[in-house]
């Protein structure tokens, strides 16, 4: 009955400011109203928590568009075997280091080719089928090598400070192998569809038992899928014990999860504490590294009001992409001129006071500045999911880079920050808590 009177006001309401004006939000009130069903349910199918996984060629038969729109996606190119083909190498190999300590013809596997691309290297752990990265990675946007140390990270209390004596089934394949996750078995490289819909045998064989479909939960569950691998974490378990129980065996992903399992019960959180800075975040939490997009969603005010990954992004093309960027037009779906939730000016200049065509009225180059690197030598490229605005002041204050600032990082040339900062504030643009 509460649902029923809310429906008919936000309808009255509609009618009342117009459809351009409302009219915009109607798609999103089932999502945005949704019951919480809390964090610690197991959403899947009951037939479906005890299946195995099968692989994407299961699939086709009767979702061929949507394999056929994921294949040409990145994330089935995550993880690819060199061996069936040579053309994903990107690195120039007549120039790795000569203190390399693998060769072309020693990798099996590359990981990533978009921003960087590392190889990986078969090496069986206890009789079972394992690998480890090798000691250099090419960096794909300033074309050259660049030493690699996996085991410097959170987890380098847990491991001997050589690669060799890193698995990747505990800092990788989590993510990157389809399978291996949950039930630690390589059925698929990459991100396939069992990653985000969870083990499909019995769906294959039944299909009456349901696979995990994100799309129908609540927004906080609809994210975990995402969030599974785009949120930095620890292993689970330093909830409870010191890193020193779990050496040789941290996890750098939920080890168990599942597509539509809880994952509180598998992640925990990289942790934040505003105003303080890690290698990992800045002090107000915006994230220094790639892969952070889950930690910073999670506090922007989209996330709090009920917005999911997949109202951006096409969960089986993942468009829009740094590659396929649709301007402004994906965010002026919901944030056009007129709508009740702005922009609040008459137009597009007078909302960014630049030229209408320049980069300077781009609503990612504002709203979603580059402020990561995707590795130390590389330009930032990462582009925060925090959504608010930073002010030249904001971004002194917490000790950020210049060039994580959206203002700075087109003026740099002719202004400084407190002459962006006062440009700002003689356009009206900055409120009293922000100066």
């Amino acid at each position: 009955m509460k649902k029923f009177l809310i429906l008919i006001l936000v309808l009255l309401s509609i009618g009342y400011l117009g459809y351009e004006n409302g009219g915009k939000l109607l798609p999103f009130y089932g999502q945005l109203t949704q019951d919480r069903v809390g964090v610690k349910v197991n959403l899947q199918d009951k037939m479906q928590k005890d299946a195995s996984f099968v692989g994407s060629s299961k699939c086709i038969e009767c979702h061929k568009n949507k394999h056929e729109d994921w294949s040409h996606s990145r994330h089935p190119k995550m993880v690819q075997n060199i061996k069936k083909n040579p053309s994903v190498v990107v690195a120039d190999f007549s120039k790795l280091p000569t203190d390399a300590d693998f060769t072309l013809k020693d990798a099996i596997y590359t990981v990533g080719g978009k921003f960087k691309q590392r190889y990986m290297l078969k090496k069986d752990i206890n009789n079972t089928e394992d690998y480890i990265l090798g000691n250099y990675q090419w960096n794909v946007q300033t074309k050259k090598w660049q030493h690699f140390k996996p085991w410097k990270d959170w987890y380098k209390l847990a491991y001997p400070h050589n690669n060799k004596n890193l698995p990747t089934s505990r800092a990788c394949d989590g993510c990157h192998f389809t399978g291996f996750m949950s039930q630690e078995k390589r059925v698929e490289t990459g991100i396939a569809c069992e990653s985000c819909h969870g083990p499909a045998s019995n769906h294959i064989k039944e299909p009456e038992s349901k696979v995990y479909l994100a799309s129908l939960s609540d927004p906080i569950r609809q994210n975990e899928v995402c969030l599974q691998c785009h949120m930095r974490n620890r292993d689970n378990r330093l909830k409870e014990q010191n890193i020193s129980k779990i050496y040789g065996d941290a996890r750098n992903y939920p080890f168990g999860y599942e597509a539509g399992k809880p994952l509180a019960d598998y992640k925990m959180v990289a942790p934040f504490i505003l105003g303080y800075e890690t290698k990992e975040f800045y002090k107000n939490g915006m994230g220094k590294k790639n892969r952070m997009q889950g930690n910073e969603f999670v506090h922007s005010i989209k996330g709090k009001h009920g917005i999911t990954c997949i109202n951006c992004h096409n969960p089986h093309t993942l468009e829009p992409t740094a590659e396929k960027n649709t301007g402004n037009n994906l965010c002026m779906k919901c944030h056009s001129f007129g709508s009740i939730i702005g922009p609040h000016q008459k137009d597009l200049k007078a909302h960014t006071h630049h030229k209408v065509d320049s980069k300077g009225s781009l609503c990612v180059e504002c709203h979603m500045p580059k402020v990561g690197r995707h590795l130390g030598n590389s330009p930032l490229t990462v582009r925060t999911h925090m959504f608010g605005f930073l002010t030249p002041t904001e971004t002194l204050k917490y000790s950020m880079p210049k060039e994580t600032n959206a203002c700075f990082a087109c003026h740099k040339k002719d202004r400084d920050m407190q002459t962006l900062q006062n440009d700002l504030e003689s356009w009206g643009m900055v409120s009293w808590d922000k100066r």
